[in-house]
């Protein structure tokens, strides 16, 4: 029960990520630069998510204490690092080619997973984890496997690597530590990293706060940007370290490529963006690819809870 729950709140995670792309985009063509934009999506959201944090807590700031380095975590590799790593990585090779490898994440888990027990994973793992790399290629495009850029390269591998590790750190034991908590500390500390960096001059840091054009007409630069703070930041870190704390960080893992499929779908219906037959049997074999993995985890769940038979007494 507690896996199919973890599964639908997963799904919601990705399906609120694969809003973020849609709603942005129209930002970026306006002048944001993608640090901006994504440093004011998080400070917001975790504004919006500070008065359900206190709340959450009940005065219970004991747990925020232990939680400490957990939450440092978050912020520095779950929220600032992975996204500056993936700029860095977007501005040397496509972007089709960075979101192919830092998306690699679940097979990271799988292989660190693999180095560290020295138990090879169960063939459906393995199986698993082929359909839904395979399927990730056909939803984002067989094309963004070429590259030529070394350091280009390099930096979406590490975007890759802080990517599984957000997985870890938000699937990590909560100690007392509401979701909605560690998502709002985790995303306003984040924030204040980015900003700190954009201040620096190491990433482009430029905003627009006139009209842009979305959905056919002129909108405020807010409204995108407060649906992508509230949907597609706030709810989606939430969901996504409910769903973490439920399945674990290999299973979410998988589960989060959906969002490439969702982020698909919002593109074909609110930019005109085509959605290609590709692209959908791609979908469809990344969710075969989550089956694959989470019947592992259902057949060890099973064979736990198997009573062990008494020794008979001597």
């Amino acid at each position: 029960m507690s896996s199919t729950r973890g599964l639908i709140t997963g799904a919601l995670a990705s399906l609120a990520f694969g809003t973020s792309g849609a709603f942005i985009k129209p930002l970026l063509e306006a002048g944001w630069s993608p640090a901006a934009a994504v440093t004011v999506r998080a400070g917001l959201a975790g504004l919006v998510l500070i008065p359900f944090a206190i709340a959450s807590l009940k005065g219970k700031w004991g747990a925020v204490k232990r939680a400490r380095w957990r939450i440092l975590g978050m912020a520095s590799i779950g929220v600032a690092a992975t996204q500056l790593v993936y700029f860095a990585a977007v501005q040397r090779v496509p972007v089709s080619t960075a979101l192919l490898i830092e998306y690699l994440a679940p097979l990271l888990l799988v292989g660190f997973a693999w180095a560290t027990s020295r138990r090879m994973p169960r063939v459906v793992v393995l199986i698993g984890s082929v359909v839904a790399i395979g399927g990730l290629v056909l939803v984002i495009g067989p094309g963004s496997i070429v590259a030529t850029d070394g350091l280009g390269i390099l930096f979406a591998a590490l975007a890759a690597i802080g990517c599984a590790g957000y997985y870890v750190i938000a699937a990590r034991p909560s100690d007392g530590l509401p979701s909605v908590a560690f998502a709002a500390f985790g995303l306003v500390g984040g924030s204040a990293m980015l900003a700190i960096v954009g201040l620096t001059g190491l990433v482009p840091f430029t905003a627009n706060f006139g009209e842009i054009a979305f959905l056919g007409t002129n909108q405020p630069w807010w409204l995108p940007l407060s649906v992508v703070a509230l949907v597609g930041t706030a709810f989606a870190y939430v969901a996504s370290i409910a769903a973490s704390s439920m399945l674990g960080s290999r299973l979410m893992s998988f589960v989060g490529l959906l969002e490439v499929v969702f982020a698909s779908m919002f593109a074909w219906v609110l930019l005109g963006e085509a959605l290609t037959i590709t692209q959908l049997v791609g979908g469809v074999l990344i969710l075969a690819g989550i089956a694959f993995v989470r019947s592992e985890k259902d057949a060890r769940a099973e064979l736990e809870a198997v009573p062990i038979p008494e020794q008979a007494a001597a």
